[in-house]
């Protein structure tokens, strides 16, 4: 109540970028962490679920996007989040695309943006990751891992930006996500169709030997449901081991710029995707929804769906601090 009635009236008075650069900024202070874990208790035992042989505590997660270059774990822990996942990181570093990239729309409980991947680049985060576990501040969750190719790279050399990116970054994450379906990089949703996909897989089973980090593509929401079945054809015959369901929704804001929009309006078709997938599956593959997750409702409608893990962003932007133990409270209620 405290961050809707004051602090997210603050944070949406400042630019959509530089509220987040500002939060994002103070939750990679130490003090903020500890302050933090003193607001946050740990929640009672009762969500925890175990994934590709990964203990989760809770089935929410912050999704990528909000944490690109890994430098706050400790803070998405301690605000309660089951997992978290970084990125997108890319194998090389790069800049965000040109204004316009971010939009809020308040009434509609969504964002708008076309950020396009800036990112470190996979060596510096990897130091950095490096260095948290040196010093012992690694979190007690699963740490997801979010890779894209780079923006100059022609799609025929996509499947090697993946692997490398994959390389660099390996020894960190718990599991990793293949971005093929963002909306922000010209042609990376061609990445989609078989051939390339097939590539990619293969790219990143290469860089994989055992014992094999789990590996996951995040697809689209716009996508029929005949392009979905060739998808998930291609995942099940691959070395592929989940899905992200689903990436923003392709969106031209106001000046007819092509972005992603993410929220409120994405929480049906979501849904939709991920019951499709999980009855074409037969359930084969794990997945992880994304997509208008805002309350306890959604959180619950995902997981009767099919879901296994669940990923929120905007719900977060949009709900503040207490928007995971919030939902977590519902689900104590209603878990099984």
């Amino acid at each position: 109540m405290l961050y809707r009635l004051i602090l997210r009236r603050l944070l949406f008075f400042l630019p959509p970028e530089s509220a987040h650069h500002l939060a994002l900024s103070l939750c990679a202070k130490g003090w903020t962490e500890r302050l933090l874990r003193r607001l946050f208790p740990p929640l009672p035992s009762g969500l925890e679920r175990t994934v590709w042989g990964l203990r989760f505590p809770s089935p929410l997660g912050l999704a990528a996007g909000f944490d690109k270059n890994g430098i706050a774990l400790g803070a998405w822990e301690a605000l309660g989040f089951g997992f978290c996942e970084i990125g997108t990181v890319t194998p090389a570093p790069q800049g965000p695309n040109p204004p316009p990239r971010l939009r809020r729309l308040p009434r509609s409980e969504a964002l708008w943006n076309r950020l396009g991947f800036p990112s470190e680049g996979a060596e510096r985060v990897a130091r950095r990751l490096a260095r948290r576990r040196t010093e012992g501040r690694w979190p007690r969750f699963p740490v997801g891992i979010n890779v894209g190719k780079s923006r100059q790279t022609e799609l025929d050399r996509a499947a090697e930006d993946y692997a490398r990116a994959f390389s660099l970054l390996r020894a960190y994450g718990d599991f990793f996500v293949l971005n093929l379906s963002s909306p922000n990089t010209p042609g990376l949703r061609s990445l989609q169709q078989e051939t390339h996909l097939r590539s990619v897989l293969a790219a990143v089973a290469a860089a994989n030997p055992p014992p094999a980090k789990p590996v996951l593509v995040k697809i689209a929401p716009d996508l029929e449901e005949k392009a979905l079945g060739r998808i998930l054809e291609v995942l099940l015959s691959s070395r592929c081991d989940g899905l992200v369901a689903t990436n923003t929704l392709p969106t031209p804001d106001r000046g007819g710029v092509m972005g992603g929009l993410s929220g409120k309006p994405l929480t049906q078709r979501s849904t939709e995707v991920i019951r499709f997938l999980v009855r074409e599956s037969g359930g084969r593959l794990p997945i992880i929804a994304a997509g208008g997750i805002f309350d306890g409702a959604d959180a619950r409608e995902k997981l009767d769906a099919g879901a296994s893990l669940l990923e929120a962003y905007t719900g977060f932007v949009f709900r503040g601090a207490g928007f995971a133990r919030d939902i977590e409270r519902d689900l104590l209620g209603t878990v099984p």
